[in-house]
């Protein structure tokens, strides 16, 4: 049977080192998980709460396209908790995860061929749902100095759209208002859309995070709750879009997803009112990074820029190695720690580079910066 080349994508590699690490534990291995980027805590208490009360009365059937009305309502309050700022709770848009929202944002700004920009390193996805969507990626190589984020000199003219990433995966490093306003303001003026991917957004620890649309109101932000929610696998998420963008939005989403997962709508709804749990968790991940940006110089990985938010530190191997996934795969066999290769950032750079991530708990990374020492040390 023949295959459609808009189906030809690249691997995932993170998920192929998860495969990895599975097949080592199934083997009776104890690994440490420092390649994926998924809370080690489950949903909060009050969000699980929630669901199981909805179950006792409710068939959890379809709901509206644009999700449960309450819950559009919650996420827009939630702006007016961290940005000061009124969203009319009709511009949000529920998602089947952010992942969902991005097929959304880019069916609904871009035709096929158009070429849309997204600095590298960068979340690997972006590149290959544009690529199945008929739709050319541009890396843009973004520079130490810069904190791996892309400036306003270095966008091409040529482009549909831009996507951004504050806090951005793999790096950790933050857009503050002047850098987002001279972004969006160099898209506007050559008529490039422009789309902010805010999902680690909650998750900071050095000033606090600036949303796009504290900017300007003629973008897409795109959210989940996943990260700062704990909620990776419930595969819920939101973007916030113009007023005269929602029907649009509507009618692809009623035909592409029907809707949400009512149940995780439900979860995610009692989410909202979980802040305080959730902000333990953060406190955790803030002790974790602090034990990465003083163990892994220590181990002998000494170049990398402490992040500003999410849970990951990326760090330049260039002085170990030009092949970062060898060298990945080495570091899970002789260390039993599971970390990613830079590839799939940056498939130009990430040869030299590794993602280790802090989001599992304070004792498995005490653990795993152990095992990466004595790893080091015999090599």
């Amino acid at each position: 049977m023949k295959n459609s080349s808009r189906g030809v994508v690249d691997p995932f590699i993170v998920m192929d080192v998860m495969e990895a690490a599975r097949a080592a534990e199934a083997a009776g291995r104890h690994i440490i998980h420092m390649e994926v980027g998924q809370p080690s805590t489950p949903a909060p208490e009050k969000a699980r709460a929630a669901l199981v009360q909805a179950m006792g009365g409710d068939a959890l059937g379809y709901t509206v396209s644009l999700g449960l009305p309450a819950l559009r309502e919650g996420i827009a309050k939630l702006y007016k908790d961290w940005y000061k700022l009124d969203i009319n709770p009709a511009r949000v848009v529920v998602t089947p995860g952010s992942s969902g929202a991005f097929i959304l944002a880019f069916t609904a700004l871009f035709d096929a061929g158009d070429k849309v920009g997204l600095g590298e390193p960068g979340y690997p996805s972006y590149r290959q749902i544009l690529k199945a969507l008929n739709l050319t990626p541009v890396g843009i190589p973004t520079k130490a100095e810069n904190r791996l984020q892309p400036v306003p000199s270095e966008i091409p003219g040529d482009l549909a759209g831009l996507i951004t990433a504050s806090p951005a995966n793999p790096s950790g490093t933050m857009l503050d208002h002047a850098a987002l306003e001279g972004l969006i303001s160099a898209c506007h003026a050559q008529g490039t859309s422009f789309i902010a991917d805010e999902i680690y957004h909650g998750l900071q620890y050095e000033g606090r995070a600036v949303s796009a649309l504290e900017v300007s109101d003629d973008i897409y932000v795109i959210n989940s709750f996943s990260k700062y929610f704990s909620m990776t696998g419930w595969r819920v998420g939101w973007m916030i879009v113009p007023e005269d963008h929602v029907r649009l939005i509507e009618r692809l989403a009623q035909n592409m997803f029907i809707c949400p997962s009512h149940a995780s709508q439900i979860t995610a709804l009692g989410a909202l009112g979980a802040r305080g749990e959730l902000d333990a968790n953060l406190a955790t991940y803030a002790a974790n990074r602090q034990l990465m940006i003083e163990g892994l110089p220590k181990a002998g990985f000494t170049k990398f820029a402490p992040p500003d938010g999410a849970f990951y530190i990326y760090a330049d191997v260039s002085d170990l190695t030009n092949d970062s996934r060898a060298l990945a795969a080495e570091i899970l066999d002789k260390a039993s720690v599971a970390v990613t290769p830079g590839m799939d950032f940056d498939p130009k750079r990430g040869h030299q580079t590794l993602r280790f991530s802090y989001a599992r708990s304070t004792e498995d990374i005490r653990e795993g910066l152990a095992r990466l020492t004595a790893f080091m040390q015999a090599v």
